[in-house]
């Protein structure tokens, strides 16, 4: 009962709202490993409810932001990745972009009842689109030459604070000193343009994403984890760059939560899904010809040391039952007639042949014969509607120990590096979540998932009706 009483006054006393979004923070690292080390998170932690929070399936950058901040699911919103079918085309594809989603975000809500909100890297957010307060983009933004902010002006303040704004720093590279020093560079001048705005702009919500330390553990989870495959031993010399960015974050969240009366705001921390060491790629295409399932016209390309795109190779569609797509998480289309221009599968028998792919998918082992617990899901099963391109199946291999591998021509379908560039970490279903709330003077532990987010905030701002009508339910009620 006294912990309720805190709760019902620390909400009569929130006037304001600020969001710390730190794309792919895992729970181990954040209330684990690194606790100790980053003074700034402890101190609001150590006020806090919070807690592991589940995510959602596909644990992916876009869509889960948007799920976060929707109350949507990537069903619903459309979004089942960074990029999506074109239509029933075999080989085209669009990249998500803030025009494809058509529910309202917590923002828009707000915005009705006049409330102001500033919005920096939420993805997807690019182009920006009309708000009530002031926006900046997200790293699917094509470069700074292009409009990036909401209202346009609000480019120019920002290029005369920080000169050309760095939306995302190329990462799958073997220049490591580089990607470092990007990393550094980018999110220096993400924290000067965000203690800004807070100081020159109104706002009643501000939600900022950090997308570098997404790119950090990418880049460099080898040489951190003494488990990771690829390890190259205690003492080498990226060992520390995992903890130095942190730090780093922890350095620039301390200086601007200077900024901010904790008396009236409240303060989040969220994360759109966890990560962990990636084992390996698997080779989806290469495995689906193996099968029989995807027939190649000329099929020494499959295994012949020279590595393609999957558009590069000639396609027996006529005689094709499937085939995938790669990523953290692995799209497999079925070759449907009348749907697909040279289709197969009889629309008839398309949940037969689907079940029946999928339980070869469930039955492909690792590269020692060892069993892995291969998750497959179909959208109309895990979503109440399943809009938009999306796949027909998806899969994650080993749980998500291992990344898929949509090019073929490699010698095996287990490959021990990424196939599209260095990248030496996968993606987790459990990110973080931490909620400040004024005058919280203790921790409290929870349990929640993504669905949770969104009506908590509305709730906050006393927009319960809203807030009721979300997928999922506020960990706090009036």
């Amino acid at each position: 009962m006294e912990f309720e009483k805190k709760v019902r006054e620390g909400m009569e006393e929130t006037r304001k709202v600020f969001v710390i979004g730190l794309d792919s923070a895992p729970p181990e690292l954040l209330f684990g490993k690194f606790y100790d080390e980053l003074p700034n998170l402890r101190r609001l932690i150590e006020r806090s409810i919070h807690g592991p929070m589940k995510t959602g399936i596909p644990a992916i950058t876009i869509p889960m932001w948007m799920v976060m901040v929707t109350g949507k699911t990537p069903g619903e919103l459309g979004l089942y990745g960074f990029r999506h079918r074109k239509g029933h085309s075999y080989t085209e594809y669009w990249i998500a972009h803030s025009k494809k989603v058509k529910e309202p975000t917590v923002w828009d809500y707000l915005g009705e009842v006049g409330k102001k909100s500033i919005i920096v890297g939420v993805p997807p957010t690019y182009p920006p689109k009309p708000i009530n307060g002031h926006l900046v983009s997200c790293f699917i933004t094509p470069d700074a030459s292009v409009d990036y902010t909401y209202p346009k002006e609000l480019k120019g303040e920002i290029e005369r604070l920080v000169g050309e704004y760095i939306f995302d720093v190329p990462f799958r590279k073997e220049a490591k000193d580089e990607v470092k020093e990007g990393l550094w560079e980018m999110t220096e001048k993400r924290f000067e343009v965000i203690r800004y705005l807070l100081q020159e702009k109104e706002w009643d919500y501000f939600h900022f994403v950090e997308i570098g330390l997404d790119r950090v553990h990418h880049a460099f989870w080898r040489y951190f984890d003494p488990n990771h495959h690829l390890y190259p031993g205690k003492g080498n010399r990226y060992e520390d760059v995992i903890p130095d960015y942190w730090k780093l974050l922890d350095k620039e969240i301390g200086e601007t939560l200077k900024l901010i009366d904790l008396d009236e705001t409240a303060v989040f921390i969220v994360s759109d899904h966890g990560i962990k060491g990636m084992h390996g790629n698997f080779a989806v295409n290469q495995w689906l010809a193996e099968e029989g399932l995807l027939k190649v016209r000329n099929p020494e390309v499959l295994h012949d040391g020279k590595v393609k795109r999957f558009e590069q190779i000639k396609v027996d569609w006529k005689e094709t039952t499937a085939w995938g797509w790669g990523g953290y998480y692995s799209r497999v289309f079925l070759n449907v007639k009348g749907r697909e221009l040279f289709g197969k599968v009889p629309k008839s028998r398309f949940d037969e042949v689907r079940e029946e792919v999928a339980e070869q998918i469930r039955s492909i082992r690792g590269p020692n014969g060892e069993k892995w617990n291969n998750r497959v899901f179909f959208p109309e099963d895990i979503y109440p509607v399943a809009r938009g391109n999306k796949p027909d199946i998806m899969v994650y291999f080993d749980d998500l120990n291992w990344r898929a591998a949509g090019t073929v021509g490699h010698p095996s379908n287990y490959l021990p590096e990424n196939d599209t560039g260095p990248d030496d970490a996968n993606h987790s279903e459990v990110g973080v979540f931490s909620m400040y709330l004024p005058g919280f003077d203790e921790p409290k532990e929870t349990q929640l998932t993504i669905y949770n987010v969104a009506p908590t905030l509305l709730t906050l701002f006393g927009l319960r009706e809203k807030a009721e009508a979300l997928r999922g339910k506020s960990i706090i009620t009036w």
